[in-house]
């Protein structure tokens, strides 16, 4: 495993800032309402807050279409807000790492604003991947975006420009050397503030093929990726990657933190060798169902991938893009069971662990909002077939008997359900059996006890559990199955439900 840094063993929370805390009660989180509950995260055990993006962006797709890279958004209260958050999380001993989107900018962005009053072939447009069309209508290629539709938009001129996700993100030309310039001038102004590091949006994207040649299958979902597509991990890529870190390596303490979706384990690999990204975040345990076999093989993949580059597994359940587990694994009161015991065999595993906001909670998706208060850009461009993301998006319930729960006090960019009543951070704090304090006992127990130090040592999955020992003296055992499983030899640290002389169904426990 590579040298011990701040990082290296780190628990990270994901803060979706329109959805964590409002502070001023326009309905919208922001930075305010993020510094208010830092004690909250403290007190959870979490090492460093990860912010989706707060720069600022006209909002086509929750902010990661960017308008400026070095400044933060009003809706988030802007660049004193930020520094004040960096403040105070440094004063609790925590670190700030903030979203970065080099793959695309806005529309509205000054470049591309240029570019679109450019004529073809200037410097402006070279910036931004512009091609003239196979014919009149005919774009470059037959490039789907990730949102729905084509890939590329026709501009009055003619030409058309590549848009891998929504028209309102447009894709930057990563040949031209000025794009490098500039977000090298963006990396140092927010480290030089004090910002930690950088969670990089898209990070297999960038490099785009030789020619833009068509894809062989476009019947994708919008992250069923295949490794062959050719849209993303093109080997371009890891230049940029290794000029990213030769920055980075001015600020020791810092970390980048890659977004890579990549099903080989070689070449997930290749993107975290020692002059390219710290991280990367591997999603093969948030793609599993809740099967020994397949979270054994995901834990397995996941190792082989980083071993082989000497490099820190990360391992997380769920983010913004995908279904909160509590859904996918079922719902209701099985959902929460097997979420509760996926958290615990994802907390003893070695490396950082990265918690979405509210999963600490339990909180289920939502997937029954109206459809007049989607915003999710997949909506409209699926025409309407395609509901999106917004059901894992849904602000946290802090407090109160009925919505926004204490999120706000005016009314929530999205609708909060009634019944998350029973599931507020206030109610699940004074409850000892609640999915927070299971999660807070779990992350004390890592923070504090010898046993999780060291590698995985015997992992094993059958039909009905998996088992894995830590070489520090940890051993966990997860029962997938519909039958209890006799309770192994050792002291019973932890669980995620009843024990008694065996372990039930949906359950997982931690023994020394």
């Amino acid at each position: 495993m590579a040298t011990m840094s701040w990082w290296s063993n780190a628990v990270f929370y994901q803060v979706y800032p329109r959805s964590f805390a409002d502070s001023d009660g326009d309905g919208v989180g922001d930075l305010g309402g993020v510094r208010a509950r830092l004690p909250y995260l403290k007190s959870l055990g979490i090492d460093a807050v990860w912010l989706c993006p707060v720069m600022r962006s006209p909002m086509a797709d929750g902010g990661y279409d960017v308008s400026d890279p070095r400044d933060i958004d009003p809706l988030f209260g802007g660049i004193e807000a930020l520094d004040e958050l960096i403040e105070a999380a440094h004063g609790l001993s925590m670190r700030v790492v903030m979203d970065l989107v080099p793959n695309h900018t806005s529309d509205q962005h000054e470049w591309f604003q240029e570019a679109l009053t450019s004529p073809p072939g200037s410097p402006e447009r070279s910036r931004y991947i512009f091609r003239p069309g196979r014919a009149a209508s005919e774009p470059p290629n037959n490039w789907p975006s990730i949102f729905g539709g084509p890939a590329w938009q026709q501009v009055p001129d003619g030409e058309w420009f590549m848009h891998i996700f929504a028209p309102e993100q447009p894709d930057l030309n990563w040949e031209n050397p000025e794009v490098f310039a500039d977000l090298e001038k963006t990396l140092r102004f927010w480290l030089d503030r004090g910002i930690d590091g950088f969670r990089i949006d898209v990070a297999h994207g960038m490099a785009k093929p030789p020619g833009l040649p068509d894809m062989a299958d476009i019947a994708h979902g919008m992250l069923d990726l295949d490794d062959d597509d050719p849209r993303f991990n093109n080997p371009g890529v890891h230049a940029i990657h290794r000029k990213i870190r030769t920055v980075m390596n001015d600020y020791p303490d810092a970390v980048t933190i890659g977004e890579v979706w990549c099903k080989d384990s070689t070449r997930f690999g290749e993107y975290v060798r020692p002059d390219e990204l710290h991280l990367a975040f591997n999603f093969k345990l948030a793609e599993v169902h809740f099967d020994a076999e397949e979270i054994g093989e995901a834990i397995e993949n996941s190792l082989k991938a980083v071993t082989l580059v000497r490099a820190n597994p990360t391992w997380t359940l769920s983010n913004h893009d995908i279904e909160r587990e509590v859904t996918r694994y079922g719902g209701g009161a099985i959902g929460v069971a097997r979420a509760r015991a996926m958290m615990l065999l994802t907390i003893a595993l070695p490396g950082p662990t990265f918690i979405y906001n509210g999963s600490e909670l339990g909180l289920p998706n939502v997937d029954d909002l109206p459809e007049e208060v989607l915003q999710d850009p997949v909506w409209e461009r699926s025409g309407h077939t395609i509901r999106g993301r917004d059901g894992c998006r849904v602000p946290l319930p802090w407090s109160g008997t009925e919505p926004p729960f204490g999120f706000t006090t005016g009314n929530s960019w999205l609708p909060m359900p009634p019944e998350w009543v029973t599931l507020t951070a206030e109610a699940q704090q004074s409850d000892p059996n609640s999915t927070f304090a299971l999660t807070q006992a779990a992350l004390r127990l890592r923070h504090s006890r010898s046993e999780f130090s060291g590698d995985l040592d015997g992992l094993s999955a059958t039909d009905d559990s998996v088992f894995f020992r830590r070489s520090g003296g940890l051993s966990v055992l997860v029962n997938t199955g519909t039958k209890p499983i006799p309770l192994p030899a050792g002291e019973v640290l932890l669980a995620s439900g009843p024990i008694t002389d065996s372990v039930l169904p949906n359950t997982a426990v931690w023994l020394v």
